[in-house]
């Protein structure tokens, strides 16, 4: 059995929810309980705060762990970094009041930031050679300086909505932070056997993310302009057509790029274009 230890709560919870769903794990999420047992898969979680998670991957309280970058570099502890999971994106910033005249770092020099992550704030002011005081602070980090406790702030900043609304503005970004699985450094060979399949599980979601597949039909005539602006993975299928003189064609696209082959195709004289969502992609 692999325990793997997720955030109890909030977006990080969410979006790791959906993810093991998707992966065939399943979880009765009606009990409110700290460790579940999936149904189907040799998998247990262990529900913690997201702070909690770093040290309980390295003490072997947990195998894996889910846990947001900034908490892992935070706590330094000792466990392996695994797998990006590219969900959960923000960012570390330091904000000061919208008002006032920011010129660089130096502004920083004798002020206070109050902040939940004072290790990394550390580092960063040591590297730039700027003296502040810290105030560590575990919650409502954002108004500190409303009410006369801070000079700025250090904290999570996902979409800035919060700063407006605490009249604060984003003056430096000091790392960029995503969903992390990391790892004791000493699971067992049975364990690292659980931890291989879900990996394999997680990159077949992983790969289908922002992809369609697409059907069509199109002159045989036309063929290579239609492959010239439609590859596939390796290359596009090409099935016949009852009728001689046509071809299916099936291929997967990016999304980001949808509109733009599409519109490519039907002037090339593509027709019946069918788009299929992609729910895993495994190589």
């Amino acid at each position: 059995m692999l325990r793997i230890a997720v955030q109890s709560k909030g977006r990080l919870y969410d979006e790791t929810m959906l993810l093991l769903e998707e992966a065939g794990i399943k979880l009765n999420r009606g009990k409110r309980i700290l460790l579940l047992s999936a149904k189907g898969f040799p998998v247990e979680v262990l529900f913690l705060r997201d702070d909690d998670i770093p040290q309980s991957v390295a003490n072997g309280v947990a195998d894996i762990g889910i846990v947001g970058e900034n908490e892992y570099v935070e706590k330094g502890k000792d466990a392996k970094l695994v797998k990006r999971l590219g969900f959960s994106k923000c960012r570390l910033s330091l904000a000061i009041p919208k008002d006032e005249e920011y010129n660089g770092v130096e502004w920083f020099e004798g002020k206070t930031i109050a902040t939940s992550y004072p290790e990394i704030l550390k580092t960063y002011l040591a590297e730039n050679n700027v003296k502040a005081e810290l105030h560590v602070i575990s919650g409502s980090v954002e108004i500190a300086p409303g009410i006369g406790l801070a000079d700025a702030i250090f904290d999570i900043v996902s979409s800035g909505s919060t700063l407006v609304s605490n009249q604060l503005k984003e003056v430096e970004v000091i790392m960029e932070s995503e969903a992390l699985l990391i790892a004791n450094n000493k699971l067992s060979k049975e364990k690292q056997v659980i931890l291989d399949e879900l990996l394999f599980r997680f990159e077949a979601i992983q790969m289908a993310e922002g992809k369609k597949y697409v059907l069509l039909n199109a002159p045989k005539e036309k063929l290579d302009e239609i492959i010239e602006v439609l590859p596939g993975m390796k290359s596009p299928t090409v099935t016949p057509l009852a009728n001689g003189e046509w071809v299916s064609v099936q291929s997967v696209i990016a999304e980001k790029h949808f509109w733009e082959i599409i519109g490519k195709l039907k002037s090339i004289g593509a027709e019946g274009i069918l788009v299929i969502p992609i729910e895993k992609m495994i190589l």
